[in-house]
This record gives C-alpha cells, structure tokens and sequence, in this order.
C-alpha cells in the first residue's frame, strides 16, 4: 500500500510541516516533564494553534485524538522507547520498539510513526539496536502505508556533555541520514549542524526524502526564531521543535510564530512580532 494518502496528512499542502514533540514522558527523565505535566493542557494549547502534527506515545496519543472536530493536527507515534538520555547512564543501554507498533498506530489513525537511530559513541549495541527496530518496522509500514520517520541522532559523549547532547558535526550527522534513507526513511527528523550555513549538505544527501529539523535544547526566543528561518532557507521542509514549544511561556502563540516561518516564509523580525502581539 502506498504512504502517500498518509503522508499527505502530515505534510500540508506546500510539502512543508511542523511536527510537536510532546513524547517526552516516554523516556523516564523527569527534567523532561518541565511544561507536560498537565498533558490535556498543553496538548490542548498546542491544538489552538493548529500546527501540521503532534508527536505523542501510545498512552497520551488518545488525547489528541479524542478532540472533536475534523480539524486537528494529525498523529505522529513514537514507536520506541530508551534509556540514553540521563546525566548518568545505567550499566545497560536499550532502544525497544513498542509491541505491534505498526498496527497500535493504525488503530490510533497516525500519519506516520517515528523511531530513533542513535549514534552514541562507545555504545555500538544501541546502534545495532536501532537498526534491528527500523528492519522490523519497515516493511509493516509498506504493508499498511504507514509513513516512516526515522531519526538520525548523534550524540556527544555523556561523560563531555551530562546527557542528551546532540553532536552537531555535519561530517557525523551527514553519513547517518543517508543511512536512514537507505534504509527507507519517508521522512528524516535530523538535528542542526553547528553551522547551520552548511545544513544544505544535509538535504543534499537526503534526495527527495524530506527532512525536518529536531529543535534541541532550549534557546531564546530570538535565537531560535532565527535558526528556524535560516533552516529552512538552507532547504529544510520543516521542523521538529518540543521543549522550544511547551517551555515556553506561551506555547500557543510560539507555535503559531514556528508556522509562519516554516509556511509562510515569514522573517524573523515578523515571526517575533507576531509572537509579541499574541502574548
């Protein structure tokens, strides 16, 4: 079955989207609860604002999608579920795939679900991990047309960086997205480069699969505005923002600044005075 009908769902009209991670819960950190502790409201003032997708588990997915109405951001699943994101990582890492991944996101009416790819150095099993959940996910999602989004993450040693540190390196970041797409990715969720000049070579490798940008850490309003617009200049078809969203102190009005860049090809300068005319 093709992915296409699906993938429509994710991608607006303008072959552009933007995806809100809100699967933070999912990985037993409790920093990453900062702004979801209350899940029917910040997935409520995220709907407001009627971004492209939300990124969700199994368990807080029927959230959304218990929201009346035909318009409603669609379902982006996470399909797998790790341990390598504390300061101080225990003895034995994992990356598991959810049981019957693809058929709990049909009965959820996804668009598309997500699995990670780390790259952690000295960790090569999660690696191998990884690829063992996307050869199993593949093919049930050709079977059924259930997009595929795969993300490429490099990460810094936990030992330099205390945990969840993405390595910005276009020369690691580089070979592990075209691995991805090699693999059968339908959409690529892929960090920033450090010098986000070069994120070009980013999509380049990706071909015609279309890539959106993970948010990382927190970042002034300023600075973040500014990288999405310069990432999507770059080439990017969108982004993929969580904690820039829902640790903010507005996450309505925000999003709806992230989507005036990503769809409307709005400056930074506009993108923060609409965000500064809705608080």
């Amino acid at each position: 079955m093709n992915v296409s009908a699906r993938l429509n769902r994710l991608l607006a009209a303008d072959g552009k989207c933007f995806d809100v991670a809100i699967d933070h819960g999912f990985f037993n950190e409790r920093r990453f609860l900062t702004g979801i502790e209350d899940m029917r409201k910040v997935i409520a003032a995220v709907v407001e604002a009627n971004p492209d997708a939300i990124q969700l588990s199994p368990g807080q997915a029927p959230i959304l999608q218990g929201v009346p109405g035909k318009e409603k951001p669609s379902l982006v699943l996470r399909t797998d579920i790790a341990n390598v994101y504390g300061r101080e990582l225990p003895h034995h890492l994992f990356s598991e795939l959810i049981e019957n991944p693809v058929e709990q996101a049909i009965r959820l009416d996804a668009a598309c679900v997500v699995v990670n790819l780390f790259r952690i150095p000295g960790q090569p099993e999660v690696y191998h991990q990884c690829i063992q959940n996307i050869n199993r996910l593949k093919p049930e999602c050709e079977r059924y047309g259930m997009p595929l989004m795969i993300e490429p993450l490099v990460m810094q040693p936990n030992e330099v960086a205390g945990g969840y540190m993405v390595d910005g390196d276009p020369d690691k970041i580089i070979p592990l997205v075209r691995q991805a797409v090699e693999l059968g990715a339908d959409v690529i969720k892929a960090d920033p480069t450090d010098d986000v000049s070069v994120y070009h070579t980013v999509i380049e490798v990706a071909g015609d699969v279309p890539v959106l940008v993970r948010g990382g850490s927190k970042a002034s309003e300023e600075e973040i505005l500014q990288r999405t617009y310069d990432l999507m200049q770059q080439g990017a078809r969108g982004i993929v923002y969580g904690r820039n969203v829902i640790q903010h102190p507005n996450p309505t009005a925000i999003t709806r600044a992230f989507m005036a860049i990503v769809h409307e090809g709005a400056t930074p300068e506009e993108a923060l005075k609409l965000l500064r005319s809705s608080a």
